[in-house]
C-alpha cells in the first residue's frame, strides 16, 4: 500500500515538474515585422483552391474571428456553386458595419487567372488575423468595411483545375455557347492526349519546317531565317480533330465569353465587342454582384484581381467614355495608382483604353461609371518578379527569361518536356511545353509576398474612402431666445463622400447634417464663413442636404435655433458613414 501510494506522489511530481519545465521552455517561433505570429486559421499561401477549398477557407476565418467576420452567400452560379462574400469590420466597434465607408474586393472573373482569389483571402485572413495586435488594422476596421468575394467565376475556376486546359483556358464561364456555329455545342475542345492535365503544345519532325530548337534552351521552338532550313513544325495546340471538319480543338481554342464585357456601363454587343453575352448582366454570376453593391451603397472603393502583366488598371475601358473620368476625380486615381506603384514593384499604373485596348462593359467601368466608384483591375503577375529586373535592364545572355527562371529556380516544374505521341491524324509527333501552372500563374514561392503587396494597397485604397468628423460647433446668440449654430464638417482623406460622376448624375443621395434637440427656424449651407455668404434651405431646414464633402476638405453649416438645452449634430452620409456630435 504505501509502496503504490509513494509511485502515486512520484508520478504526479514528475508531472508537476514536466508541466513546470514546459512553462518555462521559450516561445519556438518569433514574430516577423508584418505578419501573423501565431494566426487561428493555419494557410499557407503558396498553392491554389479550387471552389471547394475557397469555402472552407471561408467558413474557417468566419468561425474563428465571429467579431470580425461574416459569410454569407450572394448569389449562385450557372452550375449552382455559391458566391461566397466575406464581410470583415469590427463588429462591436463603429456602429452598424453597413453604414462604414467600404470597400468590395474580388477575384477570378476570368476563370484561367486564378491567383486573384487567393489575393482576396490573404487580405480576410490578413485583416483578421492581424487585427489583435496592429493598432492599424483595429483602428481601419472600426471605421471601415470590406466585402470580399474571392471568386465570381466559380464553375469555371473548378474546371481550370481539375480539367485539361493550358494557361489561357478556359477563359469564360461554362454556359454552353456554339461558339463556331455549327449546331453543336462543345464538339471538338482540348484534347489532353497524355492524360497528364496540361494542354500544351503539338511539333512533328520537318526537314522543310520553319521550327528549330533555340541553342540556350533546346526545349524553346525558334523559328528559322528567310533562307535558313528548319527541323520541326508547329502543328498547334495539343488535341484531334474530334468532329472530323478539318479543325482541331475550335471549340476549346475559340473564345466563347467574356464575363467581363457583361457590365451595364459602355456595353456593346458581340459584333462590337468580342466576348459580349447576350445583355448587360445576363450571366447570373454579375447579376448577383450588381445587385449585392446595389444593395450596399457605403461602397465608396473597389478592387477586381486578374492577370497577368503587373498593372494597375482604371478606367476608361474605351475612347469614347474619357469625359466620364472627371478632372477632379482623376487626380484621386492617380494618388492612388501612383502609391500603387511604389507599394509594388514591378507594376504600372496604366489606362485601359490608352495603355492596353479598348474594353466595353468592363467592370471597373460599371463600378465608376454607373456607381461613382473608385475602382481598380490589378493584372497579377509580372515577369520583373522572377529576377527582379524589367526588360529593359541588361541582360547579357539574350535568353527567355521565363525558360531561364524555370530552369534556375522551378528545377524545370513549370514544363512539359518534349515527348513522342502516336497522332490519330498526324502520325508520330511530339508534345510539350509550358504547364497550365506557368505563365500567368505566381509560382508558389513568389504568392504571399505579392499578395501582401496588393493586400496593401487594397488597405491603402480603403484607408481614403471618406472620414468625417464634426470639427467644430459654435454659437452665436442673436437675442429674443434665438441662437445661431455653425457646424463645420470634415472629411479627413482624399476621397470625397461623391464623385464627380455620382453628383453628376445623382447616383446617391445628397449627405445629411441634420441638428435635433431644439427648433430650428432655418437652415443654410456657408458658402463663404468670412462673408457672410450663405445659401437657405427653404425646406426641412433642420437637415440640411449638402451635395458632397470633397476629399481633405471642409463644408459649413449654420442654423438659427431656439435652444435652451442640449442638441445633437448629426451627418448621414451613403459613403461617408455616420458621426454625431451632443453639445
Amino acid at each position: 500500500m504505501k509502496r503504490n501510494i509513494s509511485r502515486v506522489i512520484l508520478s504526479c511530481s514528475l508531472a508537476i515538474a514536466g508541466l513546470s519545465l514546459q512553462a518555462q521552455q521559450p516561445n519556438q517561433v518569433f514574430k516577423g515585422a508584418g505578419s501573423p505570429v501565431r494566426p487561428k486559421v493555419s494557410m499557407s499561401w503558396n498553392r491554389y483552391n479550387d471552389h471547394a477549398g475557397i469555402t472552407d477557407i471561408c467558413k474557417k476565418i468566419a468561425a474563428a474571428y465571429p467579431d470580425l467576420c461574416k459569410l454569407e452567400s450572394i448569389g449562385k452560379s450557372f452550375q449552382g456553386r455559391d458566391l461566397w462574400c466575406l464581410t470583415i469590420s469590427d463588429y462591436k466597434k463603429g456602429g452598424d458595419v453597413t453604414r462604414k465607408p467600404a470597400m468590395y474586393i474580388d477575384g477570378n472573373i476570368h476563370s484561367n487567372e486564378v491567383q486573384g482569389s487567393e489575393f482576396a483571402l490573404y487580405t480576410a485572413w490578413y485583416l483578421t488575423e492581424s487585427f489583435g495586435d496592429t493598432k492599424y488594422i483595429q483602428d481601419l476596421l472600426a471605421d471601415k468595411t470590406f466585402y470580399i468575394v474571392p471568386t465570381i467565376n466559380p464553375d469555371a475556376r473548378d474546371n481550370f483545375f481539375h480539367e485539361a486546359n493550358n494557361a489561357n483556358s478556359p477563359r469564360s464561364g461554362l454556359i454552353p455557347v456554339d461558339n463556331d456555329r455549327d449546331g453543336a455545342v462543345d464538339e471538338d475542345g482540348y484534347d489532353d492526349l497524355d492524360k497528364d492535365g496540361n494542354i500544351v503544345m503539338m511539333r512533328r519532325k520537318n526537314p522543310n519546317g520553319r521550327w528549330k530548337q533555340d541553342t540556350k534552351d533546346p526545349r524553346k521552338m525558334v523559328q528559322v531565317g528567310p533562307e535558313e532550313k528548319g527541323d520541326y513544325e508547329i502543328l498547334g495546340v495539343e488535341g484531334i480533330d474530334n468532329d472530323g471538319d478539318g479543325l482541331v480543338n475550335e471549340d476549346g481554342y475559340t473564345f466563347e465569353y467574356d464575363p467581363n464585357r457583361d457590365w451595364g456601363w459602355g456595353w456593346q454587343p458581340n459584333y462590337i465587342q468580342g466576348g459580349a453575352y447576350k445583355y448587360p448582366f445576363s450571366l447570373p454570376e454579375n447579376r448577383a454582384v450588381m445587385e449585392f453593391v446595389m444593395k450596399h451603397p457605403n461602397i465608396a472603393a473597389a478592387q477586381s484581381y486578374h492577370n497577368s502583366g503587373g498593372m494597375i488598371l482604371r478606367g476608361p475601358g474605351g475612347q469614347e467614355d474619357v469625359g466620364t473620368y472627371n478632372a477632379n476625380d482623376v487626380r484621386i486615381y492617380d494618388v492612388l495608382g501612383k502609391k500603387g506603384e511604389e507599394l509594388l514593384p514591378g507594376y504600372r499604373y496604366l489606362v485601359v483604353y490608352k495603355d492596353l485596348y479598348s474594353a466595353y462593359g468592363g467592370e471597373l467601368d460599371w463600378f465608376y461609371g454607373g456607381r461613382g466608384v473608385y475602382t481598380f483591375s490589378n493584372e497579377l503577375w509580372t515577369p520583373y518578379l522572377m529576377f527582379n529586373k524589367g526588360g529593359d535592364d541588361d541582360d547579357d545572355s539574350q535568353e527567355d527569361p521565363s525558360y531561364k527562371f524555370d530552369r534556375n529556380l522551378l528545377f524545370r516544374d513549370g514544363f512539359v518536356q518534349w515527348h513522342e505521341y502516336d497522332h490519330p491524324q498526324y502520325g508520330k509527333i511530339e508534345i510539350g511545353g509550358f504547364k497550365k501552372n506557368f505563365g500567368r500563374m505566381h509560382p508558389g514561392f513568389l504568392m504571399e509576398s505579392d499578395a501582401h503587396r496588393n493586400m496593401s494597397f487594397s488597405i491603402f485604397h480603403c484607408y481614403q474612402t471618406p472620414k468625417l468628423s464634426i470639427d467644430s460647433i459654435t454659437e452665436k446668440d442673436l437675442g429674443d431666445g434665438l441662437k445661431e449654430i455653425t457646424a463645420v464638417i470634415a472629411n479627413e482623406r482624399i476621397i470625397p463622400t461623391h464623385a464627380s460622376q455620382d453628383l453628376k448624375f445623382k447616383i446617391e443621395r445628397p449627405d445629411y447634417i441634420s441638428l435635433t434637440g431644439a427648433k430650428v427656424i432655418a437652415g443654410m449651407v456657408v458658402e463663404n464663413r468670412d462673408l457672410g455668404i450663405t445659401i437657405e434651405q427653404k425646406t426641412n431646414p433642420a437637415t440640411i442636404e449638402v451635395a458632397n464633402i470633397p476629399g481633405q476638405s471642409t463644408v459649413t453649416v449654420r442654423w438659427i435655433v431656439q435652444a435652451n438645452g442640449k442638441y445633437t449634430i448629426s451627418v448621414d452620409s451613403r459613403k461617408g458613414g455616420l458621426v454625431s456630435k451632443t453639445k
